[in-house]
This record gives C-alpha cells, structure tokens and sequence, in this order.
C-alpha cells in the first residue's frame, strides 16, 4: 500500500469516529424517543380494540416491542404469516387434499383411475405448481388471497370452509363440498362486510396450476391436452395445442373454463358466468409434467354486504356421457374431429360403439364388431368400387391399341379417344374413385375416435396391454428419426395388410406406369405416423385392411370378367343417344378441342 492510499483511508477513518461522537443523541432525545414510542403503542391498542398497554412497556427497548401486522402490513395483514396446515375431504370417487395457505384445494386424486406406471392419478399437486385464489381491490391495493394464510372455521365429512379474517365481522371465506358418488365439488365464494373497503366492480378469480403426466406417451398427451372454454350461446373452443399461447377472452359471458388433458379434465362452472377473462398455456419439458395452465376470470361485484359466488368444479374423467351429464356442451372438449368427421363420431360411431359396449364383451371384441358393422354397411359402395375397376381392367386392351395408334406426344388428342370408348361402353372412369372417396371420411374419423375414446384406456387383448396408446412390441432405446423410440407390432401388421391390399388392388384396376408405385409409398409414410398412435386404432385399421380382402374375395367369386366384357361390347352396338352436356362438360370439350387443333398447328409448323 502506497503512502497516498494509506493517507487517505487514514483520513476517512478519522471523520466516522468524529460523526459518531459528535452526533449521538444526547439524554434528552433518548427522553423524547421513549415518550413517541409509548404514544404509538397506544394508538395501535385503539385502533385495534385492544387494552391499552401498560405504562412499563414504554420503558423497553424499541425493537422487544411486537408490532400488530394487521395494522403495520395493511388489509388480512394478521393472515400473512403462519403455519401451514393441510385437511382431506373425500368420497369413492375424489380424494382431496386442502391447504389453509391460500384456502385451496392442493390436489386432486382420483381414487378409481391409475397412471401408466399404475399409480394413483393426481391431477395436480403442491403449493408451487398449484395457486388459486381471488385478486381483490382492497383500499387501494390489489390483494392475491393465494398467500393468504386462511383459518378452518368448520369441517365435516363432506365439507370444509376457510376464513381470512380482515376484522371480527369481515371476512374472504372459501366453502367446499364433496357428495359421494360425484365427481363435482361445490365451491361458494362468500366476501363478508367487504363492501365498505372493495374498490372497483369486480373482482378476478385466479387459477394457475401444473397438469401431471399420467399415460405413456408424453407427446400424445401433450398434443391433446389444451384449455378449453366456452361462451353463453357459442359452440365451446380452445387454445390452440401447439405450443406457448395466450387469450384474451372477449366480454362475453363464459359460462365455464377447463384445464383439459388427454384422458382427465378439472372443470370450473360459475352459477353466473363470468364476464371476461384470459386463459394462457406453457408447454413444459420436464419430467413428469405436461403443460402449465392460467386462467384469471372477472367476477361482477355489486358491493352488498354479503356478496356470494357459486360454483362447482368437475374432476374427472373425458368419458364423453359423463361429461355430457354436466350439461352445457362440457362434452364437446373430446375432439371428435373436424366437419364432418365430428358428426361421423357422434352420431353413428359413438352410438355403434356404445351399444356394442352394452353387451360387456372385451373391447378387442367390441372394435372387431364394429369393424364387421361398418364394412357391411359400405358393402355397396365396395361392390360398385370394385365393378368399376375390373371394367377399366377389361378395357385395358383395347386402350392400349388407341394409345399405339395416337401415339403418346398428343396426350390432349389421347384422352379424347379415351372418353370416346367410355362413352360408347357406358364406363365411368371415375366410377372406382368416388366410392372409395365416400368411404374416406369414415377412415379419417376413427383418426380422432381412438385417440379420444377413454373407454379404451388400460384395456388389454392380446399382446397390446393399452389399446389407448402404442404397443412397444420392439424398444430401441434410442430414438430413430421418423419412427421413434421402438416399433408397433399391430402397426406393422397394419402396414403389411395395407401393401397387400395395394399389390391386390392395383392387379383388379390394371394400374401401370407410376400409378402403380405410387400406392407403396402411402403404408410407409403411415408406419411412422401411426407408429406412435393407439393400438387400438392399428388394430382397426388391419381388420378394415383384412375384411376389404375378404369383401374383394366374394365379389370376385360372384362376378365374371367375361360377363362384364360382353356387357361392354353390346354397349357398343346400342344406338348413342346425345345427352344435353352440362356447362363444365361443354367447356372441358372446347378446352380440350382446342389443345388438339394448338397441337396440330405445331406439328405442321415443324
């Protein structure tokens, strides 16, 4: 250290001890400070009802003396510190588990369901990942009961109610209700001589919690899991279910809000919908954990003296009749698809499904019905598909010969002799497709039934242990791109059944050129996509595959190529009668009338 440092910090030293001296407060100050003191004291005694404190308490020292918190902190500030103390309420169904810190329910388990992994299913669960409470104006300064300490003012067997006390008669106090046999807890909201210290015209209830992984696949339930909402005479919605997102839900009434996941949904229905709110959504990617949810709703306050709020929760499963025996549309959160896929599932799938169910058999059982039902039904339109087909099959040769004597350079010119030789034969080159086109959204609907369907949660048959997810029949350990971390058996089964569905149709169609390669590609795009996807959903798709064969194979019993080709050939001698084209048809004829003359010109001017 340098001669100047030392100097310096010399220096510096000796002023504090000269501040220090000169400016102690001398024995009257010390007189002064004890008589301010024992003035405060007893304005807080007054102030809040108590005795005021003896004249010896003015003696001690300042900081032996115990500040009132309910003054010093502001409004319930005597709710801010305590000791946390937890109570249960539960029936065969819910077994919940309340915390005096916020009032709140602090998890949800429902007794009858299990995890992936076979434990209890918990909703949701801790004082972190789980805040609820109300976000009051009170004299100026916003007041978020969830850090409230709140007091148990009664319990019994199937109820609980919580106070935070702001005075003697004013009062938040949180009541809850469990019946047995229900998945609904009753929720009434009672702000208690509030009505002088509440500023503003609502209030806002806030919901924030952590929803926990419970099936196998955490992407799946990830991809199903979303907010959902709805308004007074609107159709419900959600957030979307990609990634991070937040609403702001217009002013319109909303009758009730949901942290919806895959299989399991916790529902919040006020008496009186809510007059606006903002729900938000976080993806998260730790272990365990599915997403993070939020929601602040408006509630109207009306400054009576004794204000209630009404409500219930529901905490259940996403079995579609339970949700619909909640009323107001709740059941519309299981995603039966879009237009019309949705109406499909509803109205035809669901109640097919459900009356099979009825009988008790295995649901293995039950999809392989079902399968048979609806192959029977759309038997018509396969026995029409395949007809067309083996016409087209039968008049391969004699396509053949135009296309040699038009050539291939002309393709305009070509399919202008094409449909010369349909028309004369009564063939419809599109008679195949548009039958196999109306049977597609009933492939595409059971795209969203399976993975929606509860029922088929933790139900087993044959090798598959839960038709609700995928059957790792082969686990890599590693991740492959495109296909995963293992293999499906029942999606390769589903695979295979649909190459040799593709090698057989192209062999009724005739398909040549790419046109035959073409319908390969298709299985082993789906082998990845459904890879993942619930057996349940593979397995249907190979009995479609196997009863497509089997339909194919008596239809071809029944049917004679040559019969179909004599057919056509008397088609040819039958008088032509000209039928009056359509707009598009006499539009398709000069289109395609005047690429032939274009091509004509170009052939002269080479």
């Amino acid at each position: 250290m340098d001669r100047n440092t030392f100097t310096g910090l010399f220096l510096i030293m000796v002023i504090i001890g000269a501040s220090v001296f000169f400016m102690k407060p001398d024995a009257a100050d010390l007189k002064k400070e004890e008589q301010r003191q024992k003035i405060t004291a007893d304005s807080l005694a007054k102030a809040n009802g108590a005795k005021t404190a003896p004249a010896v308490a003015a003696t001690k020292p300042a900081d032996s003396v115990k500040p009132d918190t309910t003054t010093l902190k502001g409004p319930f500030g005597g709710n801010i510190n305590g000791v946390t103390e937890t109570s249960v309420l539960e029936n065969d169904i819910l077994k919940l588990t309340f915390t005096n810190v916020g009032g709140k329910i602090l998890s949800v388990e429902l007794k009858k369901e299990v995890t992936y992994t076979k434990k209890p299913v918990i909703l949701f669960n801790g004082k972190d990942n789980n805040k609820f409470g109300l976000n009051i104006n009170i004299d100026g300064k916003v007041l978020n009961t969830n850090n409230l300490y709140f007091t148990k003012a009664a319990q019994t067997a199937n109820s609980i109610s919580m106070r935070a006390n702001y005075s003697a008669d004013k009062f938040i106090e949180f009541v809850y209700d469990v019946k047995a046999g229900s998945n609904n807890v009753g929720f009434n909201i009672n702000l208690n001589g509030l009505n002088q210290v509440v500023q503003g015209n609502s209030v806002a209830l806030n919901w924030e919690t952590t929803l926990l992984q419970q099936e196998k696949s955490h992407k799946k339930e990830q991809e199903h899991a979303a907010p959902y909402y709805k308004y007074v005479n609107e159709n419900p919605d959600h957030l979307g279910m990609g990634g991070d997102k937040k609403e702001e839900l217009k002013e319109g009434k909303i009758e009730w809000f949901s942290f919806k996941q895959q299989f399991f949904s916790a529902v919040l229905i006020p008496q009186v919908p809510f007059e606006k709110g903002d729900l938000e959504v976080k993806i998260l990617t730790d272990t365990g954990k599915v997403k993070w949810y939020g929601a602040n709703m408006q509630l109207p306050y009306t400054h009576l003296a004794a204000q209630n709020y009404a409500m219930k929760f529901y905490f259940g499963d996403n079995k579609f009749d339970n949700l619909k025996a909640q009323g107001q549309e709740i059941e519309k959160q299981v995603d039966m698809g879009y237009w019309p896929l949705k109406y499909i599932n509803r109205f035809i799938v669901l109640p097919v499904f459900q009356f099979l169910e009825s009988f008790g058999w295995g649901y293995g059982v039950i999809i392989l019905l079902l399968t048979v039902l609806l192959k029977l039904a759309m038997s018509p339109l396969t026995y029409k598909s395949y007809i067309s087909m083996a016409k087209m099959r039968i008049l391969k040769p004699e396509m053949d010969e135009i296309k040699a004597k038009v050539g291939e350079d002309n393709a305009t010119l070509l399919q202008q002799e094409y449909l010369k030789l349909y028309k004369k034969v009564g063939v419809n080159p599109l008679g195949g497709c548009l039958p196999m086109l109306l049977q597609l959204p009933f492939v595409m609907a059971f795209f969203f039934f399976f993975p929606n369907l509860f029922e088929l949660r933790g139900e087993s048959f044959l090798w598959m242990h839960d038709l609700s997810t995928y059957d790792d029949f082969i686990k890599f350990g590693f991740t492959i791109p495109f296909i995963g971390d293992h293999l499906s058996l029942m999606c390769i089964l589903m695979t295979i059944s649909t190459l040799i569905y593709t090698y057989f149709n192209n062999q009724i169609s005739g398909a040549t050129g790419q046109m035959k390669y073409i319908g390969y590609i298709m299985p082993i795009i789906f082998l990845g996509v459904l890879n993942s996807y619930p057996a349940g959903l593979n397995y249907y798709y190979f009995l479609a595959n196997m009863f497509t064969f089997l339909q194919q194979y008596l239809i071809r019993r029944m049917v004679n190529d040559e019969k179909i080709h004599a057919i056509l050939q008397e088609n040819k001698t039958k008088p032509q009668t000209e039928k009056k084209k359509s707009k598009f048809q006499a539009r398709l004829d000069d289109y395609m009338r005047t690429q032939a003359q274009a091509k004509t010109q170009e052939k002269k001017g080479k």
